[in-house]
């Protein structure tokens, strides 16, 4: 009996934790024009792609992390200013936890480029290559433009979806990256 009740209690209380980590995040609703064709609460889209690196990446790499997914491209000035903040308010403060995952995936560009852009921004985080667009287009429209992030929850599901730098939408991004690491 004593078992048994240890077991109860035990799962009720994971349980509580878990809907008071669900309970503190924001309810978004995602405006049309911002061309996703992923919504929250989907799974990611299965992916492989490669590291700046050369290391290869994919949605294995995410199992039990919280993941950030930042769309970009060196052309792009909204990305330009954005890719700052990332850095300072999100990289630097998660990037030795081993619970969290940041990749920024550039759309379209050659290995070089993407390296002289991440130089010239001056932001460490792991880059991505996107030939194609073939991932980008996993997510949302193809003409829908970069300045997007994805953040998933340890379960790979979609919790979290920006488009262009908004400063509010930004901080909210960022509390939803801290409620999720709790």
């Amino acid at each position: 009996m004593k078992k048994l009740t240890y077991t109860f209690l035990i799962t009720v209380s994971l349980f509580l934790v878990s809907f008071s980590t669900f309970a503190q995040m924001p309810v978004k609703q995602v405006p049309a024009d911002y061309g996703y064709i992923v919504k929250i609460g989907d799974k990611i889209p299965e992916f492989t792609t490669t590291l700046i690196s050369g290391k290869t990446f994919s949605n294995a790499d995410f199992k039990g992390k919280v993941v950030m997914l930042q769309f970009t491209a060196s052309w792009c000035s909204v990305c330009r200013k954005e890719m700052p903040f990332i850095e300072r308010d999100i990289w630097l403060k998660n990037k030795d936890n081993k619970n969290f995952v940041l990749v920024g995936v550039d759309l379209d560009e050659p290995l070089e480029k993407v390296v002289n852009f991440q130089k010239d921004i001056n932001v460490t985080y792991p880059m991505a290559l996107d030939p194609g667009g073939k991932i980008f287009g996993l997510i949302a429209e193809k003409k829908a433009g970069v300045t997007r992030n994805i953040i998933l929850d340890k379960t790979g599901k979609i919790v979290y979806l920006t488009r262009l730098y908004k400063e509010d939408e930004f901080a909210e991004m960022v509390k939803v990256i801290e409620t999720l690491l709790k």
